[in-house]
C-alpha cells in the first residue's frame, strides 16, 4: 500500500514505524509541518503498561526510549502541611522531545522519509493518489476540521486554565500540590521527565487565576513559540515551596484550557483519524501521546490482518472507541474533580487523599489495598476513628496499630438511629401483595436482605393510598391490614438481625386536580402514623425505623420549579411522624434534569428538605442522554455533590443509590462522597457478612 501520514508527532512516527515492520512492502511518508527539534511541552507519562505494550510491538522503538525514561512508583498528595504517599502504580516518564527524537531515528532505521517543514495541506489529493491517509495532526486538526461533516466533531473546553512548565526540580514520584490562595484552590500537577528535570503544570479555576494576578501579566499577544514569562514568574513565587529554589522555565508555554474532543467517526473513506486529531482526555488522566501510540498500533495490525482498506479502517474503529470511551468517561470525571476542588478542601487532609486517588472512578478502594495496603490501612484507621468504630490490635505510643475494618462495616449515626455499617439494601423487584397487604414474598424480600448483614433495609415502594398504588397487585399503608402485615415484616427483622428498616411511601398515579391536594397530604400523614404506629401493641402499628418520602415518581415526582406540592406534604408527614425516628427524601436528578444541567438545582431542593428537617436525601441515580454520550452517569456525582456542596455530612445524610456494587461501596463512603449506599443486587454471600477476624471471613477474602 501506498500511505501517507500527516503529523511527525508520536502517533504518527510511531505507526508509520509499526506498519513498516509488519510489511516492509508499504510505501509511507510523513509529511511534518515543524521542523526536526521543534516540539511544545515537557513530560510525557507512560504507563509500565504501555511499555510493555510497546516492547512487544517494536523492541527496537522501547530500546531507544528506554535511557531517556523516569520511573516512579508513588503518588505523593500534599495537601495543607501533610503528605500522603500511595505506592504500587507503576509509571514513566519523557521528554517529549525525546520521545520524538527516538521515534524520527526508527523511522530512519526503517527508510521511511519524514519530510519536516512540509504542511500536507491539499488531503484531497493525498487521498486521491494514497490507499490510505492517516490524520495524526493533534488536537486542532484540520483534517478533520476538512471533513467535519463527515467526522462530526464536537469540541467541549474545560472551565479551569493550566500553563505546562519544566523545572530543574528533582522529583522521584507523581506529586500532587493543592494551594490556597486568594482565589480558591489551585493544583501543581508535577512528574520527574529525565534523571534532573520534571514536569509542572499549574491549573486553577477561572476566579483563582484572575485573583492571582495572572489576567493583568498575560500579553495580549504571545509570538508563536514565545511563552508567558510574565507569569511564569508569578508561579515560581507562588511554587516557592515547593521549587526549593530551582527554576521554572517555558516552552512555548502559555494559559490554555483542555479542549475534549470527541467524533461521531473517524474515518472518511481511506481517510482515518489517530489519537488526539480523534479523541482527547484530560492530562490528570493519562497522555494523549500514550493513547496516539495505542491507536497506531491498532490500526497498523488492522491494516496488514484485514482484506482490504475499508475493513482494516472499521476494524481499527470497533477495538478503539470502547476503550477511548471509558477512558473519556474518566477523564471527564478527573477533569471536574480538579475544576471543583474548592468543594473537598473542607475534607480532612487523608480523605481529601482519598478523594483525589479515586476520582477518576477508575481506581478503587481494592485498588488503592492491592497497590500499597499500608496506605489504604492508615486510611481504614482514620475513617474507624472518625466513625467511633472497632479496630482490631493493640496501640502503642496513643497510635492504633491495628487493622480497622473496611469502611462499608464502620457504623453510622442517622439522626438517632445507629446502624451497624454503611450498606443498604432496597430491593426493588416490588413483589405482589394480595389486597396491598405484605405477604410471605415480602417477608422473604426483606428479611433475607436483612439476613445479608445490610445496616439498613428500605421497602420498594409503599402506596399510601388505593388510587396511587406503584402497580396493580403492589404493596400499601393506606389500612390497618396493611400496618398488620408490614408489622411482621418488622418484626422479623428485628427479632432475627441488628439491621434497621425503612419505609418508602409514595403517591404514584397520575396527578389530582388542585382541591385534591390537601386529600393527599391526609392520605401521606395518615400512612406516615401508620409506618409509626400510634404505640406498642396499637393495632395499626408498623413500626418502621425510617420513613422515606418517595418524590422520584407520580405525583411527588417534580424539579426544583414544582417543588411547593411535595414540601407540603412534608410538612405533613413531619408533623406526625416521631421526632427520633429518621424521616428523609427520596430525589432523582437525573429523571428531573435530563440534560444534565440541573445540579445546582439538585443542590437547592436537598437544602430545602433540610430545612424542613429531613434527616437524609436518598439521591437515586437513573438514565439520561447528556453530551458525553453516556447513557447512564457516574451513580454516586449527584449524592457527592449534595454531600459536599449542599451540607451533606453536617447537616443531613445523603445516601446514595444506582448501580452502586458491592465493591464501590468503600470507596464512596471512604472517599466522602456519600455516607450510606445502596448497593445493586446483593446475594447471601456478600462480603459485609464476614468482618476481619470472624471464622466465617474466610469464604470471602476478596473484599473487591
Amino acid at each position: 500500500m501506498r500511505i501517507a501520514v500527516i503529523g511527525g508527532g508520536p502517533g504518527g512516527l510511531y505507526f508509520s514505524a509499526l506498519v513498516r515492520q509488519l510489511d516492509p512492502g508499504h510505501e509511507i511518508t510523513v509529511w511534518e509541518r515543524n521542523a526536526p527539534d521543534e516540539t511544545f511541552g515537557f513530560g510525557v507519562v507512560l504507563s509500565d503498561q504501555a511499555l510493555s505494550g510497546i516492547e512487544r510491538a517494536d523492541p527496537a522503538v522501547l530500546s531507544e526510549m528506554r535511557p531517556m525514561l523516569a520511573h516512579w512508583d508513588d503518588i505523593d498528595v500534599h495537601y495543607r502541611g501533610t503528605t500522603f504517599t500511595a505506592g504500587g502504580n507503576g509509571f514513566a516518564a519523557m521528554s517529549r522531545a525525546g520521545l520524538l527524537l527516538a521515534l524520527q531515528r526508527r523511522c530512519a532505521q526503517l527508510g521511511i522519509p519524514v519530510r519536516h517543514g512540509s504542511e500536507a495541506t491539499d488531503v484531497d489529493a493525498l487521498a486521491a493518489d494514497h490507499d490510505v491517509v492517516v490524520a495524526a495532526d493533534g488536537a486542532n486538526s484540520l483534517v478533520r476540521e476538512r471533513y467535519a461533516e463527515t467526522f462530526r466533531p464536537t469540541v467541549r473546553t474545560g472551565t479551569c486554565r493550566y500553563i505546562w512548565l519544566g523545572t530543574d526540580l528533582e522529583l522521584d514520584s507523581f506529586t500532587f500540590h493543592v494551594l490556597d490562595t486568594p482565589g480558591g484552590a489551585a493544583q501543581v500537577h508535577a512528574y520527574p521527565d529525565a534523571r534532573h528535570t520534571s514536569t509542572l503544570i499549574l491549573e486553577l479555576s477561572e476566579s483563582a487565576w484572575h485573583a492571582a494576578g495572572f489576567a493583568t501579566a498575560t500579553p495580549p499577544r504571545l509570538a508563536p513559540g514565545e511563552s508567558d514569562e510574565r507569569s511564569i514568574g508569578i508561579i515560581a513565587e507562588l511554587c516557592k515551596d515547593i521549587l526549593d529554589g530551582q527554576k521554572l522555565y517555558g516552552n512555548n508555554s502559555r494559559w490554555l484550557r483542555f479542549p475534549t474532543v470527541r467524533c461521531d467517526t473517524w474515518s472518511r473513506g481511506n481517510v482515518v483519524l489517530i489519537g488526539d486529531a480523534a479523541h482527547t482526555a484530560h492530562f490528570s488522566i493519562g497522555s494523549g501521546t500514550k493513547l496516539a501510540m495505542e491507536d497506531a498500533l491498532a490500526l497498523a495490525r488492522n491494516l496488514c490482518e484485514q482484506p482490504h482498506t475499508e475493513a482494516a479502517l472499521a476494524a481499527y474503529e470497533a477495538e478503539r472507541r470502547p476503550a477511548i470511551g471509558s477512558l473519556q468517561r474518566a477523564a471527564r470525571a478527573s477533569r471536574e474533580w480538579f475544576e471543583n476542588v474548592d468543594r473537598y478542601t473542607h475534607q480532612d487532609p487523608q480523605q481529601f487523599a482519598v478523594n483525589l486517588l479515586t476520582r477518576s472512578r477508575r481506581v478503587s478502594y481494592a485498588g488503592l489495598r492491592r497497590r500499597d495496603p499500608g496506605f489504604t490501612a492508615r486510611a481504614e484507621r482514620w475513617f474507624a476513628d472518625a466513625a467511633g468504630g472497632a479496630v482490631v490490635g493493640d496501640t502503642a505510643g496513643g497510635e492504633v496499630c491495628g487493622e480497622a475494618s473496611p469502611p462499608m462495616l464502620q457504623p453510622f449515626t442517622l439522626g438517632r438511629l445507629e446502624l451497624v455499617n454503611r450498606v443498604v439494601v432496597s430491593p426493588d423487584s416490588r413483589v405482589p401483595a394480595h389486597d396491598g397487604v405484605p405477604g410471605d414474598l415480602e417477608l422473604v424480600h426483606l428479611g433475607g436482605a436483612a439476613l445479608g448483614g445490610a445496616g439498613l433495609v428500605l421497602t420498594g415502594p409503599v402506596a399510601v393510598s388505593a388510587t396511587g398504588g406503584a402497580g396493580p397487585g403492589r404493596a400499601g399503608l393506606c389500612s390497618g391490614e396493611q400496618a398488620a402485615g408490614w408489622r411482621r415484616v418488622v418484626d422479623f427483622v428485628h427479632t432475627h438481625s441488628p439491621a434497621r428498616i425503612g419505609v418508602r411511601l409514595g403517591h404514584y398515579g397520575p396527578d389530582g386536580p388542585a382541591e385534591a391536594l390537601g386529600e393527599l397530604r391526609r392520605a401521606f400523614a395518615d400512612a406516615a402514623r401508620r409506618a409509626a404506629g400510634a404505640g406498642p401493641g396499637a393495632p395499626d402499628a408498623a413500626g418502621f425505623d425510617l420513613l422515606e418520602l418517595d418524590c422520584t415518581h407520580g405525583s411527588l415526582g417534580t424539579s426544583y420549579g414544582r417543588l411547593r406540592h411535595p414540601l407540603d406534604v412534608f410538612d405533613a408527614v413531619r408533623a406526625v411522624w416521631p421526632d427520633e425516628r429518621p424521616l428523609g427524601v427520596r430525589i432523582c436528578p437525573a429523571r428531573w434534569f435530563p440534560d444534565g444541567d440541573g445540579v445546582d438545582a439538585v443542590v437547592r431542593i436537598a437544602n430545602e428538605f433540610a430545612a424542613r428537617g429531613a434527616t437524609a436525601v436518598h439521591v437515586c441515580a437513573g438514565p439520561r442522554a447528556d453530551g458525553d454520550g453516556c447513557a447512564d452517569p457516574d451513580s454516586d456525582a449527584y449524592a457527592d455533590r449534595i454531600r459536599n456542596q449542599a451540607g451533606g455530612g453536617s447537616t443531613f445524610a445523603v445516601i446514595a443509590s444506582g448501580s452502586i456494587r458491592v465493591s464501590d461501596v468503600d470507596t464512596i463512603v471512604l472517599a466522602g462522597r456519600a455516607d450510606l449506599c445502596v448497593v445493586d443486587r446483593p446475594t447471601m454471600n456478600s462480603p459485609w457478612r464476614f468482618p476481619r477476624g470472624t471464622p466465617d471471613r474466610a469464604t470471602s477474602q476478596e473484599w473487591s
